[in-house]
């Protein structure tokens, strides 16, 4: 059973992912993913009767199905149970400051959560750019418009000037 901080439900999604490839004939025994996961077959059972247990199994049947069992999606499912020592490692006063710090960047990097690089140099300096072109043709999406000044000159009634 998985009682990690990524988990709300007391199934993960490691155990979901199993019971997809037992269903579809890829994955181990039922006894040796009960094993593996430490749950008993009544808990099991109850699993089976949440609908958002029921949905990811059939997510991931789906995927085995139509692109069968993948590289990339064992290191996601890797990945997942990984996060959790991460975060195991993260919290533990035993663990140094350096290899929290690289946990955390790996982190960040495997969620796709880093700034991007790709802005090009005039925006990198954090100002603002603002043309204004007036009594020209603005060339819009192929369509030009002629820009006409209207020139107001009113003074307020409430204004002494």
């Amino acid at each position: 059973m998985d009682l990690s901080p990524f988990n709300y439900t007391k199934w993960s999604d490691r155990l979901a992912f199993d019971m997809a490839l037992l269903l579809e004939g890829s994955g181990e025994e039922m006894s040796e993913m009960l094993s593996r996961h430490r749950i008993s077959t009544d808990e099991i059972a109850a699993f089976s009767k949440d609908p958002v247990f029921l949905k990811k199994v059939e997510h991931y049947r789906d995927e085995v199905r139509e692109k069968g069992l993948t590289f990339r999606m064992k290191a996601r499912a890797q990945a997942e149970e990984l996060l959790v020592t991460s975060w195991t490692l993260i919290h533990s006063p035993d663990v140094s400051a350096a290899v929290k710090a690289d946990l955390i960047k790996q982190t960040v990097k495997w969620g796709g959560l880093e700034p991007k690089n790709d802005i090009d140099a005039s925006a990198a300096g954090g100002g603002v750019r603002i043309t204004i072109n007036l009594n020209q043709p603005v060339e819009t999406e192929g369509t030009y418009y002629d820009q006409n000044v209207i020139e107001h000159d009113e003074t307020p009634e409430d204004d002494p000037a």
